[in-house]
C-alpha cells in the first residue's frame, strides 16, 4: 500500500484540481457495507463575490475494492477553502471525483449549505440505485429553521 500523504507532511492543496486523493484495499472486500464522511465545517468561495460560503456535508458510499483514505479526503476537501464555484458544482463536483476515481458500488452526497442572501441550498446527488441489504441511516442533517 503506497500513499502520497499518509504518514507525510503534506500542505492543503491550493485548488481541488491540483489535489490528490489516496485511495487503499478495502479491507472487508466482499461485503457490502456503507461508510459515512460528515464534514460539518467545509468551506468555499462564491465565485461572483468571493464571500465565503459554509456547508455541512454528508458522504455516503459503499465502497468495491478500494477505499478513500481519510488525509487525502481531508486535504482535497480543504483545498475548496479558497476555491470559487456555485454549492452546485461543489457538492456534485466532490461526489463524482470520489466515485468515478475509487469505482465504489455506490455513493451519496448532502450539501446542506448555510443560506446566502436568506436562502439555504441544499444539494444531494446520487450515483444511482443503492445495492440491497446495505443499511441506509438518514443523514442525519435537519433542515435549516431560521429565527
Amino acid at each position: 500500500m503506497q500513499t502520497t500523504h499518509l504518514g507525510k507532511n503534506s500542505p492543503i492543496p491550493q485548488s481541488p484540481e491540483e489535489a490528490s486523493l489516496d485511495y487503499v484495499p478495502n479491507p472487508r472486500q466482499g461485503k457490502n457495507y456503507l461508510i459515512r464522511f460528515a464534514i460539518p465545517e467545509f468551506t468555499s468561495l462564491c465565485p461572483v463575490t468571493g464571500q465565503p460560503d459554509f456547508a455541512h456535508l454528508v458522504i455516503d458510499y459503499v465502497p468495491d475494492k478500494l477505499i478513500v483514505e481519510s488525509k487525502s479526503l481531508k486535504l482535497f476537501l480543504g483545498s475548496f477553502r479558497n476555491h470559487r464555484a456555485f454549492h452546485e458544482d461543489c457538492t456534485v463536483g466532490i461526489g463524482e471525483k470520489l466515485f468515478t476515481e475509487m469505482k465504489a458500488q455506490w455513493l451519496r452526497i448532502g450539501g446542506y449549505w448555510y443560506p446566502r442572501g436568506g436562502i439555504p441550498i441544499d444539494v444531494f446527488w446520487q450515483s444511482g440505485a443503492a445495492p440491497q441489504n446495505v443499511w441506509l441511516p438518514e443523514q442525519g442533517v435537519p433542515p435549516y429553521r431560521g429565527r
